[in-house]
């Protein structure tokens, strides 16, 4: 059993014990595992109670190709990757960007995962809440990176 806590969800997952092999005939012709995932979520408010989220996957591996353990280690990942997009999404607004063209989109996504990273390492937990912050004020960012503001010149 997997606990974690992203954004304002806590969830504990558990790794799936013995994948089934696919019965031949199925409407996925190259379908060799199904794997199926249990997780208790609740909000981080504590208002509401556990609940029970069951999701199911299939994947074209063969059980010597690729373990429970690992196939559960890498639907964890990618719901890490689905958390970052989730992140750059509502935070920075990244699906209604108007920057679309040359390296702009890349770049941007490039700053965003930057400031998110950065955030992530000094153990803030609302990146919202920290980008507004240091929106108001530049010298929180230099000082969130560890670095002190320019004294202005005596002369």
């Amino acid at each position: 059993m997997t606990a974690s806590t992203t954004g304002a969800t806590a969830a504990t997952s558990t790794a799936p014990s013995s994948p089934a092999t696919v019965a031949a005939g199925l409407a996925f012709p190259h379908a060799a595992q199904a794997i199926r995932v249990t997780r208790r979520i609740r909000p981080l408010s504590g208002q509401e109670k556990w609940r029970t989220v069951t999701v199911y996957a299939i994947t074209s591996l063969t059980a010597s190709q690729a373990s429970p353990a690992q196939l559960a280690r890498w639907i964890r990942g990618h719901w890490h990757i689905e958390m970052l997009h989730h992140i750059r999404d509502t935070t920075y607004g990244e699906d209604a960007s108007q920057v679309r063209t040359g390296n702009g989109p890349e770049v941007m996504a490039s700053l965003q995962n930057l400031a998110i990273a950065i955030f992530k390492l000094t153990g803030t937990r609302n990146i919202a809440a920290a980008c507004r912050r240091h929106a108001r004020d530049a010298t929180r960012v230099l000082a969130t990176l560890g670095l002190a503001p320019l004294s202005p010149k005596r002369t």
